[in-house]
């Protein structure tokens, strides 16, 4: 049956002003958040913040809102509380499961509730239940952040959007984990969590923002102070932003000063007489000149990568190839759903001669932004090419890190790149920030964030000196008079040129003392510095070291090594510092809505600046403008064929209709734009030298399964083939035994398999240790319990 639709005339049609398409305006409003408020206090290299977050209920029902939303990615969050009708209930940190039980059985009985939780380290999703109509609500969240200091600056970064990310693999049956556009895959099992609806362009200012930063230089001198992006103004010592500045960029605050070398103890100030100290050491320019090396340029050209992005993209990696010299090799990759690499250049590592970067330079010069970001085949192949190097080896991967599956990445390449110096150059206005400086932690490189073309030059100057070989590696702590509770240590890393070293840990005892730190200098030279300490009253540096201490566990937990869990929870709870396995809850005693919430809404985020409009280039499919009870269905595929990969869940499906808002569905040209890593060496575990261990972990069962696999099929290759690749299987299980800590099975049968010997021998003994370690039991993941 055909049905005639007939246009309506004009007088019959008001628009809104300033409305954008798809929004639909009601005389109460129709979105539950209403303000965010972000007031920062920066003292020295660390800031402490309060994030406000005002929520109404615009309906004739109670109301459950659901906000997605980022934080600096190692901020430690300590505190929550929700406000209410004159009510203040200050949340609870309990583990995850529990707290989602309490929350739910609070909801059900008719109770105000809120609950906030961690996705990413970057990511969290706060939900507020029971709002009576007309009511407004307020959670406040309370964390303490260190500032990275490069360069004579430090920079206060604090995200405001969650950009959408690209989702791989294949849909999961079963339920979802969360209410986000995207599917559930198997590369990313809780994509629908970290996936809010976006607003479609135009649409009037949805939330107030005000952002506010009182600077205290805490005795160093403070030079200049820079925003980046947003418009602000100054009152004295504060910062502020303009009023009508939207959540849609990074708010990027960069304070040059002078660091100085300093060990600082702050004591818990109880009896359990320990403290958490903070080991600062600035290093001394770099001398001239470099060693040959080996670099792997690994370039995103996904359609995220649009517009101003690809244009820097570019610029920046063919500022990285031509300081190549002509003693260094050198490969360049461009990816998005296919990888690509220079015609003339071949997939393998080429001299840096002047025609193979020019090859090179003219590859990355045609380049355009298309497909969606598959980052994990890229990686791997990196990964095999520097596999061989007996140099430098270096990996540079170009990208705004907008993906879903880091738990993945993180999984399949962490021992393949453990040798290898990692830098991370994250360009746009909403990066993935959590994401790059985890990948870029794994070897000891750099991050470098670069969130408009202004501020390209500044940032590739750091990357150039960071390319370059450490001033100083091997490096140990030697304690005098200060005792440190080993296990606590997080890695100590190698020396770079512009980047003070940083250590955090745990001591037992009188806060006095001192720490020298030893280790090579460029030349192959004793390199030591002592630091005597010096006490302080700074309650966040036990927070933000818990902090830094959590994520290096989640990290190996997300790499395999599921017996992490229960350390990680107990970790959470005895420094209260929120984790992906805890959540705080915080539950009112009053029934205000009998039978529950009515209306369960997710808020709708921003587009992130600088992204191009999802219907800009394509056909767009709306959904019904209502809302909903039921969690919703996952979107149909969209888009042209050969745009996302066989099996891959939809990158920006129909999208469901929330808060009035009817979500779209891009096709064509938006790819990939609405839709863990490789691990970094653990606490107290230095390559070589005399640092404080970490006690072993058990290793990450599925890697180690994966390894005897590729054992078992290679069991048919001469002899000769066969010593080579135990050995090769040597070198990445003594690097695995380094990053758990000095997992002695796994070290003893590195070293019998890189001594060599008799072959036959060497392989059914690898078979047998791997064997006996690759078992693994499955629990329900921690974001469905």
């Amino acid at each position: 049956m055909i049905t005639s639709i007939t246009t309506l005339p004009p007088e019959e049609c008001h628009p809104v002003p300033d409305a954008g398409l798809g929004a639909l305006a009601t005389e109460r409003g129709n979105l539950p958040l209403e303000s965010v408020d972000v007031t920062a206090a920066v003292s020295g290299l660390s800031a402490g913040v309060e994030v406000v977050q005002g929520f109404r209920n615009p309906h004739d029902v109670a109301l459950e809102a659901t906000y997605v939303f980022p934080l600096p990615d190692r901020a430690a969050v300590t505190a929550f509380r929700m406000e209410a009708d004159g009510r203040v209930i200050e949340g609870v940190l309990k583990e995850r499961g529990q707290a989602r039980a309490d929350y739910d059985q609070a909801i059900s009985q008719g109770k105000r509730a809120a609950i906030a939780e961690e996705d990413r380290p970057d990511v969290f999703t706060m939900r507020v239940g029971n709002i009576v109509p007309g009511e407004r609500v307020t959670v406040h969240l309370t964390l303490n952040q260190p500032l990275p200091y490069e360069d004579g600056a430090a920079t206060f970064r604090f995200p405001l959007v969650v950009a959408p990310r690209y989702i791989p693999g294949t849909p999961l049956d079963g339920d979802r984990a969360g209410d986000g556009w995207a599917s559930d895959t198997d590369a990313v099992p809780d994509a629908s969590r970290v996936t809010p609806p976006v607003l479609l362009p135009g649409f009037p200012n949805p939330v107030r923002l005000s952002l506010a930063v009182s600077v205290d230089p805490a005795g160093l001198e403070l030079r200049e102070a820079r925003s980046s992006l947003h418009v602000v103004q100054e009152e004295g010592t504060v910062i502020r932003l303009q009023p009508g500045e939207r959540l849609d960029r990074d708010f990027i605050l960069r304070l040059a000063f002078d660091a100085s070398t300093s060990l600082a103890l702050a004591p818990d100030g109880d009896d359990e007489g320990e403290g958490t100290f903070t080991l600062t050491v600035v290093p001394e320019p770099a001398p001239a000149g470099a060693g040959a090396k080996d670099v792997v340029l690994v370039l995103d050209r996904s359609g995220s990568m649009t517009g101003w992005k690809m244009v820097a993209a570019r610029r920046a990696a063919a500022r990285i190839v031509d300081t190549l010299t002509s003693g260094d090799r050198f490969a360049v990759l461009s990816f998005d759903t296919v990888v690509e690499y220079p015609e003339g250049l071949g997939e393998g590592l080429s001299e840096a001669s002047d025609r193979n970067r020019y090859r090179a330079v003219e590859h990355l010069a045609r380049l355009e932004a298309r497909g969606g970001t598959e980052m994990l085949s890229p990686l791997e192949r990196a990964a095999a090419l520097l596999a061989d190097s007996a140099g430098d080896r270096v990996l540079v991967l170009v990208t705004d890190g907008q993906v879903g599956n880091e738990d993945q990445i993180l999984e399949r390449t962490g021992a393949a790149l453990a040798g290898v110096r990692v830098h991370t150059v994250g360009i746009d206005r909403a990066v993935n920030a959590g994401f790059l400086g985890r990948l870029a932690g794994l070897g000891g490189g750099r991050c470098e964030l670069v969130e408009s073309e202004d501020r390209l030059d500044e940032a590739m100057e750091h990357i150039h000196r960071r390319i370059g070989a450490p001033l100083v590696t091997d490096l140990s702590l030697k304690a005098d008079g200060l005792d440190l509770v080993t296990e606590t240590v997080s890695h100590v890393g190698s020396i770079y040129s512009g980047v003070p070293l940083t250590v955090l840990g745990r001591y037992r005892g009188a806060a006095a003392g001192a720490l020298t730190v030893r280790g090579l200098g460029a030349d192959g030279s004793p390199w030591e510095r002592r630091v005597t300490a010096s006490v302080v009253d700074n309650p966040a540096v036990r927070a933000i070291w818990a902090r830094a201490r959590l994520r290096a566990l989640e990290d190996r937990y997300a790499a395999g090594d599921r017996s992490l869990e229960a350390e990680i929870v107990e970790t959470s709870l005895r420094y209260g510092v929120l984790c992906r396995f805890t959540a705080f809850v915080a539950i009112d005693t009053q029934v205000v809505a009998e039978g529950g919430p009515g209306h369960r809404v997710i808020q709708p985020v921003e587009l992130p600046s600088g992204w191009e409009s999802p219907v800009a280039a394509a056909p767009m499919m709306l959904t019904s403008m209502a809302f909903g009870n039921a969690a919703p269905s996952p979107p149909p595929p969209m888009g042209p064929p050969g745009m996302a990969p066989p099996g891959a869940a939809p990158k920006f499906a129909a999208s469901p209709a929330v808060g009035g808002i009817s979500q779209e569905a891009a096709a064509g040209g938006f790819d990939d734009r609405a839709r863990m890593l490789p691990r970094p060496v653990p606490a107290g575990a230095p390559p070589r030298g005399g640092a404080p261990q970490a006690r072993p972990q058990d290793p990450p069962r599925e890697q180690l399964a994966e390894e005897l696999k590729r054992l078992r099929a290679a069991a048919s290759l001469p002899a000769a083939e066969r010593l080579r690749l135990l050995e090769d299987l040597g070198s990445r299980l003594a690097a695995l035994a380094v990053y758990l800590g000095g997992h002695a099975e796994l070290a003893a049968l590195a070293r019998e398999l890189q001594a060599g010997g008799d072959v036959d021998t060497l392989w059914r003994r690898a078979e047998e240790v791997l064997e006996s370690l690759a078992g693994s039991a499955k629990r329900r993941p921690f974001w469905k319990r």
